[in-house]
């Protein structure tokens, strides 16, 4: 066996080397084509470029208000949480639960969702609660306390 003989692998793959003669298949343009602004050397063209037409945000009218700038987020949790995460008896708040790590960030406040059942008796403090929320943790024997 030969060592020109052996299997090319791609380890082993030389790089496309352009612009070497027209001997090399590559030479002339280089593989860029013929004219043209990525025919030359140093273009970048963003990617939203339209050849010099008027780009569609220029085009699109900018009109009318749009309130998710100024909407107020709340952190969620699940009764099922609260459930899987407490005790009997427990008090559940805010601080409580970044501190435990059951929420990453507090945002405008927590917001209790009725996802899941719960079988504690629990006091919750949070900021907001769904309706259903609150009739699912008073039927369990617990308390929903709007801070």
């Amino acid at each position: 066996m030969k060592l020109q003989t052996l299997p090319a692998s791609n380890e082993m793959k030389a790089r496309k080397r352009v612009g070497r003669g027209p001997g090399s298949g590559m030479g002339k343009t280089a593989t860029r084509g013929e004219n043209g602004q990525k025919s030359r050397s140093g273009a970048s063209i963003s990617a939203w470029f339209q050849g010099g037409q008027t780009p569609i945000y220029r085009r699109i009218p900018k009109r009318g208000f749009n309130n998710k700038r100024f909407e107020t987020k709340y952190a969620t949790i699940n009764l099922s949480q609260i459930d899987k995460y407490f005790n009997d008896g427990d008090v559940v708040s805010p601080e409580i639960l970044k501190e435990r790590g059951i929420i990453k960030k507090q945002l405008a406040g927590i917001k209790v969702l009725a996802n899941g059942e719960l079988t504690k008796k629990v006091t919750v403090k949070a900021q907001r609660f769904s309706s259903k929320a609150v009739s699912k943790i008073e039927d369990a024997g617990g308390k929903a306390e709007v801070i």
